[in-house]
């Protein structure tokens, strides 16, 4: 079942209202509330309250009128009524677990969180899905059902703030009439373990097809919640494009979410994104081609990658997209190990994991440097603890633009491992040449080769395997150009996933995040 919703996470852009402030004086300035000055005591928190069933019969009578807005501003037709309902806390909090339990992403998502551990993008000790439950419950704001067709209200928010939360859902309706979110977003294949090497490599085609698909939905949702917050001044996203994309980059500043203050950077990145990038990319599909062209003609011709949803003129240039080839190494690795990840370090994970290592400005110089990238994990067959990273051999293959930045790339990949792994030290008896790094750590050897413009990561593979496999791996690559396919291209319904992506999808698929709205 695909769930839509609105959550505000960190402090978004104040989508129009912080825009306001930029695009002239007194914009906005009617929706705005005055904020207590720095250092001025807060009043305790007082009791939840709840919408009246006056102001709810307001409140569902206005769903036409915006729905209404959403389709003049994204020329998406109204095909039928959208049903609408109020909703409890309580019965947003059931939904959230229940949830949990049943969604296929956060299924995929259980299971990937041990490569996340071994990548370093999660701490050993974290367990995510506690947290998560935690995040949402924090987090969410409204939700469109597209199984029930229903766009959900929340009884304990203000009507008027629910506004542009409604402007936001119904979009989603509207998107849901034009394809059927439920098939559109249907990935099967994201439920299977590769088996052999024609699944490996179907995999890695298809990799970030979802999560670029749902970067797609909410950055024209948000561009909508913008346009319709905007409205009163006679402003829209078109009157200073290039502030609401500035205002995008802010988001996660200044959070007032306990609960997402003190998110992993992945759990912050993974829940912006969409919303974020989304956003920035509906934004030049507006200026370059209008609605019709922005909505409509990106649905139907949708990116399949973050590296598009990133470099959005790319995409309309129909930009070949770095895609790596997995070759066979079932035969060196089956009688040991089963299968159990793969998938594309995206151009958004590559992100992530330098920033998470090298800090903002090393993510700042690697992500535009990234030319590609896949992942293999494996488990041991003898492990006696299957829910340890330990039981994990872990490759990873890196392209890069130049030589310059695979180096960048494998100094700063080494540099970390002591965060990942206890034991760390240096074992340069056992390398090779001058193109090897190894390390000894507490869960086995880590090699880190760099061969002109690839960096190859093994971890926990017994070095003679680990070179093995290096050489396969790296020798497929057979030239810049191979493996790479048309931004843009139409893709078969079903797709795998990239290492971010169930995390990604979970979380916009249970709401439109606090942090991604207007500030109040």
């Amino acid at each position: 079942m695909v769930i839509r919703a609105v959550s505000r996470a960190p402090k978004f852009l104040s989508a129009a209202l912080a825009a306001a402030t930029v695009l002239g004086p007194g914009c906005l300035s009617a929706q705005t509330t005055a904020q207590p000055a720095p250092g001025a005591s807060s009043q305790a928190a007082k009791p939840e309250t709840h919408i009246t069933p006056d102001q709810a019969k307001q409140l569902f009578a206005s769903v036409d009128t915006i729905l209404q807005f959403a389709s003049d501003d994204t020329k998406l037709a109204i095909k039928s009524k959208v049903k609408r309902r109020l909703t409890t806390r309580d019965e947003v909090e059931k939904y959230l677990v229940e949830k949990m339990k049943d969604d296929k992403d956060a299924k995929r998502m259980e299971r990937s969180e041990i490569v996340l551990k071994k990548f370093g993008l999660l701490d050993e000790s974290f367990h995510l899905q506690p947290f998560l439950v935690s995040l949402l419950k924090e987090q969410i704001a409204g939700y469109y059902d597209s199984k029930t067709k229903t766009v959900n209200l929340l009884d304990w928010i203000d009507p008027e703030q629910q506004k542009p939360v409604l402007a936001h859902e119904l979009t989603h309706a509207m998107q849901d009439q034009k394809l059927n979110l439920e098939k559109w977003e249907d990935s099967d294949t994201a439920e299977t373990i590769s088996r052999d090497v024609a699944d490996d490599n179907h995999h890695i085609e298809l990799d970030e097809q979802d999560t670029a698909r749902e970067a797609v939905l909410e950055g024209q949702a948000m561009a909508v919640l913008v346009d319709y917050s905007l409205k009163p001044a006679g402003q829209s996203i078109l009157t200073n494009p290039e502030l609401i994309k500035q205002r995008a980059d802010e988001q996660g500043a200044d959070s007032d979410s306990p609960v997402l203050s003190r998110a992993p950077l992945l759990l912050q990145e993974s829940l912006l994104f969409p919303y974020r990038e989304g956003l920035k990319f509906e934004v030049d599909m507006l200026a370059d081609k209008g609605a019709q062209g922005a909505f409509a003609g990106v649905l139907e011709h949708p990116p399949s990658s973050s590296y598009e949803i990133m470099n959005p003129h790319a995409y309309e240039r129909k930009v070949k997209v770095p895609v790596l080839r997995m070759p066979d190494i079932h035969p060196l690795l089956d009688a040991d190990y089963a299968p159990y990840d793969i998938g594309v370090m995206g151009q958004i994970d590559v992100r992530i994991l330098s920033e998470l290592f090298g800090g903002p400005e090393m993510a700042a110089a690697l992500t535009p440097a990234w030319d590609g990238g896949i992942y293999y994990a494996a488990q041991k067959k003898n492990s006696a603890d299957k829910n340890s990273t330990g039981s994990i051999g872990l490759l990873y293959l890196s392209q890069w633009k130049s030589e310059a930045a695979a180096q960048a790339f494998a100094k700063m990949y080494a540099s970390e491992l002591d965060k990942q792994f206890s034991g760390v030290a240096r074992d340069s008896g056992e390398e090779a040449d001058t193109t090897e790094q190894i390390y000894k750590t507490n869960e086995g050897p880590v090699l880190i080769s760099t061969t002109g413009r690839t960096v190859f990561v093994s971890e926990s593979f017994d070095l003679t395997l680990a070179r093995k496999l290096g050489f396969l791996i790296t020798g497929a690559q057979q030239s810049s150009a191979a493996g790479q396919v048309i931004a843009s291209s139409p893709v078969p319904e079903n797709n795998s996933d990239g290492l971010t992506a169930p995390l990604t999808r979970f979380l916009a698929g249970s709401g439109v995040m606090r942090a991604a709205l207007p500030a109040r």
